[in-house]
């Protein structure tokens, strides 16, 4: 058994453990392999541990993956910063994008959409603490750029997404995961019909998942510490 497989096969059972601890259906929580800066070995060893979902934050960098991994049947989520001139990149080789939080980077991203593709499935950032460093919309914000992006052609809004700074327990973190979860379900009290909350990632995924978590992101523990970040 490789690390890979074994790190994903913790990762699993922590996801179950928190499902079981919240009353929750561990089908109900999706895991994202967050591959940012690791090379396509690595990620063909998670395929081969049964992982088919992969998050990437370097848009150049996942586009060069993708074309090494061709061959695989991988679902690619585009989980960094859109800049417009990578908005076609976006379009083009990905199957999600979870940072959108400005109509333009939506219009950018409807507008390029290839028509033999499906749609690109959206979530919207959301800032959920007000950190100043943070990308995401403010929370007060957010349903009229859902509303928004929900009326683009080529695109389908799923849900939300959230980056909150790192809480000192459990009990803190569950506490701001659970401001999105509110958000979440006043839009869908508005008739967004939202399935998707991205939230969590390996250090805070059992309090992401007591919130209400439907996808959690998780890179370091399943693929071990970071490489240095790529250079574009």
């Amino acid at each position: 058994m490789t690390m890979i497989e074994r790190n994903l096969q913790a990762v699993r059972a922590r996801i179950a453990t928190a499902c079981q601890a919240s009353g929750r259906n561990v089908q109900d929580v999706a895991l994202l392999a967050v591959s940012k800066t690791f090379g396509a070995d690595a990620v063909r060893a998670a395929h081969a541990a049964g992982q088919r979902a992969f998050g990437e934050n370097y848009i150049q960098e996942a586009v060069e993956k993708m074309a090494l991994l061709a061959d695989l049947p991988l679902q690619w989520h585009c989980i960094g910063p859109i800049q417009s001139n990578k908005t076609r990149w976006v379009a083009t080789h990905f199957a999600w994008a979870h940072t959108v939080d400005r109509l333009k980077t939506a219009e950018r991203l409807s507008a390029q959409r290839p028509p033999e593709l499906p749609p690109l499935q959206v979530c919207i950032q959301v800032n959920v603490d007000g950190g100043a460093n943070k990308s995401g919309v403010a929370s007060g914000d957010a349903l009229a750029l859902a509303r928004a992006v929900a009326a683009l052609p080529r695109l389908r809004l799923r849900g939300l997404m959230a980056i909150p700074e790192p809480a000192p327990d459990f009990e803190a973190a569950r506490a701001v995961h659970m401001r999105a979860k509110t958000l979440f379900d006043q839009m869908n009290a508005a008739g967004l019909g939202l399935d998707t909350l991205s939230l969590g990632m390996s250090a805070d995924l059992e309090a992401a998942i007591a919130a209400g978590s439907t996808m959690v992101r998780v890179g370091s523990a399943i693929f071990g510490g970071r490489p240095p970040k790529p250079s574009f």
